[in-house]
């Protein structure tokens, strides 16, 4: 079996009740993990906009880590970008499935490489 089965990208997901992040803050207990890019194309993040709508790109950022937290979203809106703590690094496994399925949809080109998800509000 192949290591990665791009048709369906199946062998990149981790257990339902966890995530790839928490994985790490748990391999890793000393340091500060934090789940932030994962629902960002990088046509996105050099273009600052998403889609056809030219919605403000967003970088949803989680972690347990205040501190951590607000250095990221510094210097994510210095490099002008829209930046949201997501909450903490439980919310990783949401973000990392809608970063899943926003590759799968690309791949099977249902949506653009410069599209994505956009926060609105």
């Amino acid at each position: 079996m192949p290591l990665c089965a791009f048709e369906t990208f199946d062998s990149l997901v981790v257990p339902a009740d966890t995530s790839a992040a928490a994985e790490l803050a748990a391999a890793l207990p000393r340091s500060r993990v934090l789940k932030a890019f994962h629902t960002t194309f990088a046509a996105t993040l050099h273009s600052g906009v998403v889609g056809y709508a030219e919605l403000p790109t967003t970088v949803l950022i989680t972690g347990d880590d205040a501190d951590a937290k607000s250095l990221l979203a510094d210097v994510v809106t210095a490099g002008g970008l829209r930046a949201v703590d997501a909450g903490s690094l439980k919310r990783a496994r949401e973000l990392e499935a809608l970063g899943f399925l926003q590759l799968t949809l690309a791949a099977g080109e249902k949506i653009p490489w410069t599209g994505g998800f956009g926060v609105v509000g």
